[in-house]
């Protein structure tokens, strides 16, 4: 089915147009201002220096960017220097679990996708090329950069697949509650609520070309997801319940050697506990810990039933048996913890530091029996490194039109379907998009790095990989 895509008219959304730019600039994209050229020559050294094989030695190689650094404001990262930057950007990346494959991450490079269409499709591909038939494995698609002179794509999504979230009239909400403000801004656009408890929302992007905004659906068949039973309460089938197989965050800016990519969408695996220890069951979220409980004929009248507690965790085991029989790849928080001190070794091993931030890195759920509660880690910012910052941030929750942030940067989406409206008729042409309530709390300061993590690895507050 032909992915159907519907341009916001340009007056829709306040889309100002950046001083001294050819084409009209989205309010997301800012000045970027010139490379730094010590950013560029440390990023430089440190590829030469983990693999000095490179076809241009490091002196010449750092004279063709200061000239074009001084010529242009940028320079261009040939295909080898992109692959590094963006492995080690995961390596770095303190708030995450998922570390010890860094050096698998497949990074599929669409710098020369433009318009809306062809970064929709790259966007396709990747949710395919990272389901892999249920063998999930780590992708990273990077986009155009920002420069001095151009615009970036971007993806207002905060994840290229998330469940829409609807407030019906009594106050409550259908579906997930984190996507109550950003399902509100599709709908605004032109999208027609399902008014299901997981219909997958579809993509907003704007490509480099100044044309706008535009929609894409879900087409279903692009987007694996496993129904969820548990292997011994029969009743837990009848939940109705369901997640998806790939965890793409697309809403973070990769930064390399100076060099900044506001769309960079990546993923690893899913760990269990993200799932099933928050998604589905925090109070904010999907908050199911009251129906698991009535099913497994729990007292719920005291605390000190650890009723909460028992639900919880055979709400985690329903999660690794379905993911395990739909043969769909996750890994649960004791083995990823094990992994990750195994990551910790290898790195002290070669001589280099890891960041990590004790609070992200121990898992939401028995944290205090896996090994990576019992020590303490070095944190620092290290870089290449992904940012999450305040413009990314409003995008995804819902403020589009908010004005852009001091920092800059990018931040998170879905696959694409036929458009098929409630009742059949045309799409209605798309209204402006106000901003939608006040500024949530944020733990991030712009251009302060949030997760970044691929694969596994939730804190408290934190929602799926960040």
């Amino acid at each position: 089915m032909k992915g159907h895509k519907l341009l916001v008219r340009r007056s829709a959304v306040p889309l100002p147009t950046t001083t001294g730019a050819s084409v009209p600039v989205p309010a997301s994209v800012r000045e970027s201002p010139p490379v730094d050229l010590a950013e560029a020559f440390d990023f430089l050294r440190l590829l030469h220096g983990e693999h000095p094989e490179q076809r241009v030695p490091l002196r010449a190689r750092m004279r063709q960017v200061r000239q074009s650094v001084e010529t242009v404001g940028t320079y261009r990262h040939t295909p080898e220097e992109l692959t590094f930057g963006a492995r080690v950007a995961w390596r770095n990346s303190s708030r995450c679990i998922g570390r010890l494959y860094w050096n698998s991450l497949k990074v599929l490079d669409r710098r020369t996708a433009v318009t809306s269409d062809q970064i929709h499709r790259h966007l396709v591909e990747h949710l395919r090329t990272a389901t892999n038939g249920g063998r999930v494995r780590p992708v990273i698609s990077v986009f155009a950069p920002e420069t001095p002179t151009t615009a970036a794509p971007r993806v207002w999504n905060s994840q290229l697949v998330r469940y829409a979230g609807y407030r019906l009239d009594d106050g409550r909400v259908l579906g997930d509650p984190a996507n109550v403000a950003f399902t509100e801004t599709v709908r605004r656009l032109g999208w027609r609520a399902r008014y299901g408890r997981f219909d997958l929302l579809p993509l907003v992007v704007e490509g480099a070309d100044g044309q706008g905004p535009a929609l894409y659906d879900l087409d279903p068949r692009d987007v694996l997801e496993v129904p969820l039973t548990h292997p011994e309460h029969r009743f837990f089938a009848g939940l109705g319940l369901r997640w998806h197989a790939v965890p793409a965050i697309s809403h973070m800016r990769l930064r390399i050697g100076g060099v900044d990519y506001p769309l960079a969408p990546f993923n690893g695996w899913y760990m269990g506990t993200e799932i099933g220890a928050r998604n589905l069951t925090d109070s904010d979220r999907y908050d199911l810990l009251p129906a698991v409980a009535a099913g497994l004929g729990l007292d719920t009248s005291r605390e000190d039933s650890l009723w909460r507690d028992r639900a919880l965790v055979e709400t985690n085991v329903a999660v690794l048996h379905s993911f395990r029989a739909a043969g769909v790849r996750v890994t649960d928080h004791h083995t990823e913890s094990r992994r990750f001190l195994t990551h910790l070794a290898r790195e002290e091993a070669a001589g280099r530091r890891v960041s990590a931030e004790w609070s992200w890195i121990v898992p939401p759920m028995s944290g205090g029996i896996t090994p990576v509660f019992h020590r303490y880690y070095d944190e620092q910012e290290q870089r290449p490194a992904f940012y999450l910052d305040e413009e990314a941030r409003d995008r995804a929750e819902g403020r589009a039109g908010a004005p852009a942030a001091a920092g800059g940067g990018g931040d998170s989406g879905c696959p694409a379907g036929r458009h098929a409206p409630d009742d059949g008729g045309a799409v209605p042409p798309a209204r402006a998009v106000p901003p939608l309530g006040a500024p949530a709390a944020r733990p991030a300061a712009a251009g302060v790095p949030l997760s970044g993590c691929p694969a596994g690895g939730v804190p408290a507050g934190s929602d799926d990989h960040g």
